[in-house]
């Protein structure tokens, strides 16, 4: 495989700190943001997702001040995921040093900011957030708003509209296994993966080394986002890009 697969670390910030819940929920406060931020540009992730998680008009200044900072050490490309909901909101991101957006809830409730962001961006600069509940045998539901909004939406047509609106990349976030440290939602992963030729990154349940192993299998996956096995130290970004090569794969050192 040529394509270099990316290790991206996810740091789930409220004001300066970093926090960190399961299944979306029972947010607790971890460390510093700038700090986590650093440590794991030095550990060696490819990129960094900053997720602003209360990202009201307070929050929103904090993040872009953080973000402002954040970029000052570390020189990994870095996406701002968080409360995004317009053209303007993107812009002022992408001015204070993101390198792209990432755009759940603002997305499903006007679809057309999708095309929008794409036009005066670059699809490059866009990353559609898909944050994902099984609702029945193979059916998943696209959730909004920190994962506590349904919308009706099936995973799979969304992210094929994603596509074709112009989006750059998907990262697919389960969240019943988020935190679990219990494995990816393969079954989601495999049925994403069949229908959208757009890069996937594949967040949610990453535990042990073996779960790599089952998510390489998978064909179109450019990337993994980790959050929990990183913050509470069951692996390291090292040992991830090790077993990656393992299974024949091009990454970064």
């Amino acid at each position: 495989m040529s394509k270099t697969f990316r290790i991206i670390a996810k740091i789930d910030v409220k004001s300066s700190f970093v926090i960190k819940g399961i299944n979306f929920e029972g947010m607790r406060k971890i460390g510093n943001a700038k700090f986590f931020a650093k440590k794991y540009f030095k550990a060696g992730a490819d990129e960094l997702i900053i997720n602003d998680v209360n990202a009201s008009l307070f929050g929103r200044s904090t993040a872009l001040n953080l973000l402002k900072s954040c970029c000052k050490d570390i020189f990994i490309p870095v996406t701002l995921a968080g409360g995004l909901k317009n053209i303007d909101d993107v812009k002022k991101a992408l001015e204070s040093g993101a390198d792209k957006v990432a755009i759940n809830t603002a997305a499903v409730k006007n679809n057309s900011i999708i095309k929008d962001v794409a036009q005066m961006f670059g699809s490059q600069a866009l990353i559609i957030s898909i944050n994902a509940k099984k609702i029945s045998h193979n059916k998943w539901e696209v959730f909004i708003d920190k994962g506590r909004e349904e919308t009706g939406l099936d995973v799979l047509k969304w992210a094929k509209f994603a596509e074709r609106s112009g989006a750059g990349e998907i990262h697919i976030n389960s969240i019943d296994n988020d935190g679990t440290f219990n494995g990816f939602d393969y079954d989601l992963v495999r049925k994403v993966s069949k229908i959208v030729k757009l890069p996937l990154v594949i967040g949610g349940g990453l535990g042990s080394i073996e779960h790599i192993d089952k998510l390489l299998k998978i064909e179109n996956i450019e990337g993994i986002s980790v959050s929990s096995a990183l913050h509470y130290k069951k692996l390291s970004i090292k040992n991830i890009k090790h077993q990656i090569k393992k299974n024949n794969f091009n990454v970064r050192n």
